[in-house]
């Protein structure tokens, strides 16, 4: 429980992405996983495309390989949180798709953030340091 992450601000906001910012339809989740790029974590797969409209949106999902409907929500609830601290420094333009994974109920709090962290980082989505990355088209 020693490691920082110190371009994040860890006081929780008490929200979550404005409904106009998620991916809701099965059509939406559909697209993002046939069409975009994938990153894998034992806890989290991270999938990304590219959007027209210019904002990232997200959505989580976990199926029900992880668990109960209890465990189910459960998994989304901890994704939520850990994205709620990352989102700020995550580069507009995308939509984001994580699918939770079995592990990710009895994985450690900071772990999961490193995880989360280190998928945005390797799909570009955010910098060594917690700035954006503008590179990527």
């Amino acid at each position: 429980m020693g490691r920082n992450l110190p371009f994040i601000d860890f006081q929780w906001t008490g929200s979550w992405v404005k409904r106009k910012f998620r991916l809701r339809r099965s059509s939406d989740f559909k697209r993002v996983r046939q069409t975009g790029k994938a990153y894998t974590h034992p806890f989290v797969v991270l999938n990304v495309l590219p959007n027209e409209e210019g904002q990232l949106r997200v959505g989580i999902t976990a199926s029900k390989a992880v668990g109960s409907a209890v465990d189910r929500n459960r998994a989304k609830r901890r994704l939520r949180a850990v994205l709620d601290r990352l989102l700020p420094n995550v580069q507009p333009g995308w939509d984001v798709v994580l699918i939770a994974r079995k592990p990710v109920l009895t994985a450690d709090f900071e772990d999961l953030t490193q995880a989360v962290l280190g998928l945005l980082r390797q799909a570009h989505l955010i910098g060594k340091s917690g700035t954006v990355f503008d590179d990527r088209a």
